[in-house]
């Protein structure tokens, strides 16, 4: 019994450190950085931090998946997830936008993508029916 709750937690701190390289990789951004950031109020000259609005990322999951071709919030519709996280930026932290190739706005997106990566793994698995 002991032995089987010690693979499970291996295996689940496995998947978090693979989903963090995963998202890394992906943007050539620093998922730490990226979190570092996100929750210091003044990361990019602002007031506040994006975990005021999102704290531990809530409500961002959906915002790293991939194939997204649009990006929402309330202050509009936007083409690129880096677009939508300058909006924050300038918007509600009253920050400086940040350039989209920099490597601030890749760690950026590093993060937001391993919350999408956290959410999949988060995800409870559908129930299979009994039967024919």
């Amino acid at each position: 019994m002991k032995i089987s709750k010690i693979l499970a937690l291996a295996m689940l701190a496995s998947v978090f450190i693979v989903s963090s390289v995963f998202a890394a990789g992906m943007t050539g951004g620093d998922v730490e950085k990226g979190k570092a950031l996100f929750n210091d109020p003044k990361s990019f000259g602002g007031t506040v931090s994006c975990s005021s609005c999102h704290p531990d990322g809530k409500g961002l999951g959906k915002a790293g998946m991939k194939g997204r071709t649009e990006w929402k919030n309330p202050a509009g519709t936007y083409k690129s997830l880096e677009e939508a996280i300058n909006v924050c930026i300038t918007a509600a932290n009253k920050g400086k936008a940040i350039d989209v190739k920099s490597q601030e706005m890749k760690d950026m997106v590093a993060y937001i993508r391993s919350l999408a990566m956290e959410m999949k793994h988060e995800m409870p698995m559908k129930e299979k029916k009994m039967g024919y």
